[in-house]
């Protein structure tokens, strides 16, 4: 037997490994663990493990992209591949070509993985759902131009918000370009300056509905400017885009009447709010009335010819006091006057002249005494009534000048 070099033995077995039949389609289940994948080449290299043994696996990049999941330690799969040596290290490994989750669907687990993600990121989060506009002026709808869902919102739009600026966003909503379709078409919805978006479709499978599941839409839902309301098949349907959106309707119809208010409602309330601002506005001008006309009695109390006019009442008043107690003082005295003159004429020298005495005046001096007379000198002689002039010719009872 020859002596093989290390390579050589390696190559050999190789050899052997690729023309065994049995070797070629092998399916193997088992656990993933230490699972990687290479940035660069985009390979990923991991372990199959059950509870007794394990042995490594390679997935090479073109097979890799076409897993509708992201592979994950602990998973349970099921692969199909062959059995291979790398001949570098001498160890066999299973070159797998397909791969499948054990117990669950490929599709399901993906869609799961994909919502847990989302959910990660916020998407699903309240707090980012936004209220939908009260009256919004244009309304964006994002569906197949040709399914019934456009013609059922459509009608329900026109017939509860005329008003309202409707503006069609035609998208494919099922197959491979659906996607991106929808997303583009919400993006330009946002662009345009719409208030609100309604996006959806009319009922179908699960492969049908499955657009709405994809990552590209609940991006673009995430990031659309204004709110979104997704209305995907029947009520019984629910998809990623419902969870992201800002309110989920169960039909695309319902969608179209949560999205904009009723024409109706709206005219019996602006009939309501209008007589009721009438009514506000009557009970403000008669307060207004009341309030202007208290105004003017404080203005008219406090003007210059109100004063005047009080203060010259007063002036009256104070005048007619004053001429009253004017009388009453003058009228007081006058008596005591009266009173004091009939006493003081009852002992006057002029009452005496009335009783036949008179009053003998030289130069202007009453003569008291002959004594101080002298012959010749001219005497004034007062009686009751005139007066006489006299000259003295004899004095007696007197010393004679």
């Amino acid at each position: 037997m020859p002596i093989l070099t290390v390579t050589q033995l390696n190559c050999y077995v190789a050899s052997i490994l690729r023309e065994d039949s049995n070797l070629r389609i092998v399916f193997v289940r088992g656990e993933i663990a230490n699972f990687t994948q290479n940035f660069r080449s985009g390979h990923c290299y991991f372990s199959i493990r059950d509870e007794e043994a394990s042995v490594r696996a390679v997935m090479f990049r073109g097979n890799a992209e076409r897993l509708p999941f992201r592979p994950e330690n602990g998973m349970h799969i099921l692969v199909q591949g062959s059995i291979t040596l790398y001949e570098r290290d001498g160890s066999y490994q299973i070159q797998v070509t397909d791969m499948q989750p054990d117990g669950i669907g490929a599709q399901a687990l993906a869609l799961q993985q994909r919502r847990e993600k989302l959910a990660k990121l916020g998407f699903f989060d309240p707090a980012h759902k936004r209220p939908l506009p009260h009256m919004p002026k244009k309304i964006g709808i994002v569906t197949s131009q040709s399914g019934a869902a456009l013609q059922d919102m459509l009608q329900i739009l026109s017939r509860r918000y005329p008003i309202g600026v409707v503006k069609v966003y035609p998208a494919l909503v099922q197959g491979e370009a659906a996607p991106q379709s929808i997303s583009d078409a919400i993006r330009q919805a946002g662009d345009d300056g719409c208030d609100i978006i309604l996006m959806g479709r009319g009922g179908g499978s699960n492969e049908d509905l499955s657009a709405f599941q994809s990552e590209a839409v609940a991006n673009a839902v995430f990031s659309s400017p204004v709110p979104v309301v997704s209305a995907v098949g029947h009520e019984t349907d629910h998809c990623i885009a419902d969870e992201v959106a800002d309110l989920r309707a169960p039909t695309p119809s319902a969608a179209a009447e949560l999205a904009v208010p009723d024409i109706a409602v709206l005219r019996r309330t602006l009939s309501l709010q209008k007589d009721r601002l009438k009514q506000a506005a009557e009970v403000l001008l008669k307060q207004s009335a009341d309030q202007l006309n208290e105004a003017r009695s404080r203005l008219r109390l406090q003007s210059p010819m109100h004063c005047l006019t009080l203060r010259q009442e007063q002036l009256s008043a104070l005048r007619q006091k004053m001429q009253e107690a004017v009388r009453r003082f003058l009228a007081k005295h006058e008596q005591t006057l009266m009173l004091q003159t009939g006493k003081l004429e009852a002992v006057s020298p002029v009452a005496v002249l009335h009783r036949g005495y008179a009053l003998v005046y030289r130069d202007q001096s009453l003569a008291r005494d002959a004594s101080a007379l002298s012959r010749g000198d001219l005497l004034q002689i007062r009686l009751a009534s005139g007066t006489v002039t006299a000259q003295v010719t004899d004095i007696s009872g007197g010393t004679t000048a």
